[in-house]
């Protein structure tokens, strides 16, 4: 009838947690150690800078054309067997490495880090399910924001430790050798402790809904879930196609910038790839606690357009003034600046996260954030691309403002999505949807079901 579900938060909850956000740490730290280094890899490997950026890059090819099966399997065949996936391949690539000590290896290494890239794309759509299945709906987002917070600390860690591990000696490469195996090595261990505590602590869901939005989804058939029937309602959520490509274009620019931090320190600071890494760690350390600070403000307020709209102005306001601070001559401002960008452009992650799940439900959170972080890659590949060739013929400022350009188009396309808060509203008791009855798409039965509060068929 009209009664309620029991709803009940599983202790286990925290562990899977610790251990997604450990294996998406690692598969982070994997994405950016080669680029931050970038001058070293290209003396030991013998390749160009821009071979050592398709290291980085290829974690963006990868997921592009794998982000819908992967959507697909996370739907069909559950969350477990997803994660099991992504820490496998991310222990396997780590080890397939190892293999590549050695000058002119060039394509072994390529090999590992494509290995690594197809692992990401098991991982980086998982943050908001993870939060929604396991989590209640007063700590849902910051469970988000935390998730997210692995990978980016996976990214402060890689640009910190590599330039410390593997210093550029061009003049020794055995000594070269030595360090990199022992970054390799370390990495090939931890990732596989990982993944067997992932196979120990993950499970597909707790035994009680931890929130009546995901008690309405327990009572849905699986037969009556299409994936190609999601994925079209998706695309015909205005409100979401407006966020796919504003979430696409912010962080396709932080993607730029972070593979191209290194090149853009050097030219105006020659000798500091030190230094280049520490303000690349600077800047996503003050994005781990922008995304901390948005999930815990977005679970006390739920105002996630408003929310989303501020940063993204702010992220843009970051990045003119560290587009035009850059060579100043005084490596502080670099810090100081960097911080500033990171504090906002990645604490907007989760953001974007939880607000598609917001605009979208109830389609599931892994296609949803699968779809953002696909728009994430497109962008980011070809900003890479624009950005690192305007940077080598002209000036590291002429390829910034021409992501402050983009950025400026996000905050507009941001500005335009109208926020139907659909999951906030069903465990709030405004609107019990029957998931069956009432199309993700069809705003005039959304308005009926708000104005006559419909009962589900729980």
């Amino acid at each position: 009838g009209g009664g309620r579900a029991e709803t009940r938060l599983s202790r286990r909850r925290l562990a899977v947690l610790a251990v997604f956000s450990g294996y998406s740490l690692v598969n982070a730290f994997q994405w950016i150690q080669y680029s931050i280094v970038s001058s070293a890899f290209a003396r030991f490997y013998g390749a160009s800078f821009a071979h050592v950026d398709w290291l980085s890059m290829v974690y963006m090819v990868a997921y592009v054309p794998l982000i819908l099966p992967a959507t697909w399997l996370l739907d069909a065949r559950g969350l477990r067997l997803t994660a099991l996936l992504g820490a496998g391949l991310n222990a396997l690539g780590a080890w397939l490495k190892c293999a590549s000590v050695a000058p002119g290896r060039y394509g072994v290494t390529m090999a590992a880090q494509a290995v690594c890239a197809v692992a990401q794309v098991f991982i980086l759509g998982l943050p908001s399910r993870v939060a929604a299945v396991w989590f209640g709906p007063a700590e849902v987002s910051t469970a988000c924001a935390v998730a997210v917070l692995g990978n980016q600390l996976g990214t402060a860690i890689g640009f910190l430790l590599p330039p410390v591990l593997v210093p550029n000696t061009p003049n020794d490469l055995d000594l070269m050798a030595h360090n990199i195996s022992i970054m390799f090595y370390g990495t090939a261990i931890v990732s596989t402790l990982l993944f067997l505590l992932t196979g120990v602590v993950f499970e597909e869901k707790p035994k009680y809904p931890p929130s009546h939005s995901q008690a309405v989804l327990r009572t849905q058939p699986p037969e009556d879930y299409s994936y190609k029937q999601s994925i079209i309602n998706l695309f015909k959520n205005i409100p979401f196609v407006l966020l796919l490509i504003s979430y696409g274009i912010m962080t396709g620019a932080f993607y730029s910038v972070s593979t191209l931090l290194n090149q853009m320190i050097i030219t105006h600071y020659e000798g500091e790839e030190v230094n280049a890494g520490r303000i690349g760690l600077t800047l996503v350390v003050a994005g781990m606690v922008g995304s901390i600070i948005c999930g815990l403000w977005l679970d006390y307020t739920k105002t996630y357009k408003q929310t989303t709209l501020i940063v993204y102005i702010l992220s843009f306001i970051g990045m003119v003034v560290f587009t035009f601070t850059l060579d100043l001559g005084y490596l502080i401002v670099v810090f100081v600046t960097g911080g500033v960008l990171g504090f906002f452009m990645t604490g907007y992650l989760p953001l974007g996260f939880e607000f598609a799940v917001e605009i979208t439900y109830p389609e599931s959170e892994g296609t949803s954030s699968g779809l953002l972080n696909a728009s994430a890659q497109i962008f980011g590949i070809i900003f890479t691309l624009v950005q690192g060739k305007l940077t080598t013929n002209y000036s590291p400022r002429a390829g910034n403002l021409f992501l402050c350009a983009w950025m400026f188009v996000g905050i507009i396309l941001t500005a335009l999505i109208k926020s139907d808060l659909r999951r906030h509203n069903v465990n709030s008791g405004i609107m019990n949807v029957d998931v069956k009855a009432v199309p993700v798409d069809s705003p005039v039965e959304h308005e009926t079901c708000t104005a006559l509060k419909v009962q589900s068929s729980l």
